[in-house]
């Protein structure tokens, strides 16, 4: 758990506490000793590049035949 900080201070301190989560601290907001809430920073966005994996995969010719009967069953749930 991070620092905790009581809900009357946060209110009193939030542009610092805000520079503090920025930074990479975690901030719990408790009110009456109990948390309540959680001051994190926000991570960036990363990007997702189509087809970034090309040439690395493999799949086997008979990926999509049928499963065997036992193990059909099994997945059924009827043993």
């Amino acid at each position: 758990m991070g620092r905790l900080v009581n809900i009357y201070d946060a209110k009193t301190q939030l542009s610092a506490l805000v520079e503090a989560a920025a930074a990479g601290e975690e901030i719990v907001i408790a009110r009456a000793g109990k948390p309540r809430a959680k001051l994190v920073p926000i991570r960036p966005v990363v990007r997702r590049r189509p087809g970034r994996a090309k040439g690395t995969l493999w799949m086997a010719d008979d990926f999509d035949a049928p499963l065997p009967d036992s193990l059909l069953q099994a997945f059924e749930g009827r043993e």
